[in-house]
């Protein structure tokens, strides 16, 4: 099976790695090739802290995933999140030399190109640039500007910075590991791929991922990103609330939030009890559900309530903004229990959880229906539209390829004997071109990850 046939998404968590291999079947849902899972153990925060176990793990996650399905690994399409990501809002504009002739990709991309420029603070780089709305000479609420005629191009961005050190760092793991970064994504909108529907984000929806580390959040009303941020606090924070309050093990106290972990303390009685083994001949230690429900619950309102001022920052509660298809909890953390239960009631909001095997066409043990592999999955569909975009780029240029063939029969005799003499410069101009137009239309993640390899060749 050639290396373009499937995809590879890369999650790289802070209490686990991921691997998951696919490829788009006949009816365009995904078919899960493989799947590898590995303990993370160099990640803090979504951030890498220690390079050698980061690397130890992304290729225990991959060879597993290779294993399972039979193919080599080389690219991978790789999440990124973390406290030091964060968000703003910025319009920009072009006036077009020619604005007879309509407005094209390549228009798009120069705007784009342009908020690209934008001075950042001190060790910061442009990750994503969102376009939310255009404007067409002065003409607004405009979704795709494509084909229109006009002088002036303006757009209201999205735009998603990050530390540059963070980046690269997880540039180094990934090709430090054998593999290719094939692009670099902001994993709540990985996340919102793989869970939310087009209806929903139409609507006004927000998707709250509880990972180990970190809650990503996203939100988007009338199908447009409307605000992205990162909390720097998740599940594992829980379990050291539950270690430290129990005075127990980090092992059993993971097992006690997993198990028996409850966000609504009034929903569980007094009168259960937990037994935990004590350590080397010490005596087992019963702990309250009730007493267990609470100090989850402390720590879980604390990140609702972080939750609740990123909606109110976004102006969620404004009539306008109104989400009208609530919150979408997703992620190992929203599979506490009675969890959707506290959220509706901290945020207003009605909430569900996001399950990621709804394109998944394959998966029929349920293996990932867990809301934990909501990011992978989502890398994974980043990584095959990326694919997708290439084999539409290669088909779009076979025309122009065959167009010389057809002009030279129609040459007089003397003109093809010229163009059969030298088909050596034929091909090396052609594929100049070609060079030429893939770049242009290469996305911004894949043109950061050429700054990050170039970086990299210099050090060394």
């Amino acid at each position: 099976m050639e290396n373009q046939e499937y995809s590879v998404g890369l999650d790289i968590g802070t209490t686990k790695i991921v691997a998951i291999v696919g490829r788009r079947n006949a009816h365009g849902k995904i078919e899960v090739l493989g799947v590898g899972k590995a303990k993370s153990l160099g990640v803090h925060k979504g951030i890498v802290n220690n390079i050698s176990q980061t690397i130890n793990s992304i290729k225990a996650a991959v060879a597993e995933a290779q294993s399972s399905a039979g193919v080599p690994i080389r690219k991978v399409t790789v999440g990124i999140a973390g406290k030091h990501i964060r968000s703003l809002q910025h319009s920009d504009y072009i006036m077009r030399e020619n604005p007879d002739k309509f407005i094209t990709d390549d228009d798009i991309e120069a705007l784009k190109d342009q908020v690209k420029k934008l001075v950042m603070l001190p060790g910061e780089e442009i990750i994503h640039v969102l376009p939310q709305e255009y404007k067409v000479d002065s003409e607004g609420e405009i979704q795709e500007p494509v084909g229109m005629h006009g002088k002036r191009l303006e757009a209201n961005f999205h735009v998603v910075v990050g530390q540059m050190g963070s980046i690269r760092n997880i540039a180094r793991c990934v090709r430090e590991a054998g593999l290719e970064m094939e692009a670099l994504t902001l994993e709540p909108l990985a996340s919102s791929e793989a869970v939310l529907t087009k209806e929903e984000k139409e609507a006004g929806v927000a998707i709250v991922d509880i990972g180990g580390g970190t809650t990503d959040i996203a939100i988007f009303k009338d199908n447009i990103i409307r605000h992205t941020c990162v909390i720097p606090y998740g599940g594992g924070i829980i379990t050291e609330d539950i270690k430290e309050g129990c005075s127990i093990i980090e092992k059993h106290a993971e097992q006690l939030k997993v198990k028996f972990g409850s966000a609504v303390p009034e929903l569980e009685k007094d009168s259960t009890f937990v037994t935990i083994p004590g350590l080397h001949g010490r005596p087992d230690k019963e702990i309250s559900l009730k007493t267990l429900a609470q100090i989850v619950n402390a720590r879980v309102e604390e990140i609702l309530e972080m939750v609740n001022t990123e909606l109110k920052a976004y102006g969620a509660f404004e009539q306008k903004k109104k989400l009208i298809a609530g919150i979408v909890l997703t992620g190992g953390g929203s599979n506490l229990k009675h969890l959707r239960q506290l959220a509706n009631y901290t945020t207003g909001f009605d909430s569900r959880i996001g399950f990621a095997n709804e394109y998944i066409a394959n998966d029929k043990n349920q293996y990932l229906k867990g809301p934990e592999y909501a990011t992978s999955i989502g890398l994974l569909m980043e990584s095959l539209k990326i694919r997708d975009k290439k084999q539409f780029a290669i088909e779009e240029e076979q025309p122009t390829q065959e167009k010389p063939h057809a002009e030279s029969a129609a040459i007089s005799v003397e003109a093809s004997t010229i163009v059969q003499q030298t088909p050596v410069q034929e091909q090396e101009i052609v594929s100049e071109a070609q060079d030429s137009k893939k770049a242009a239309k290469l996305t911004f993640g894949q043109s950061l990850m050429e700054k990050v390899k170039k970086f990299f060749e210099e050090v060394e």
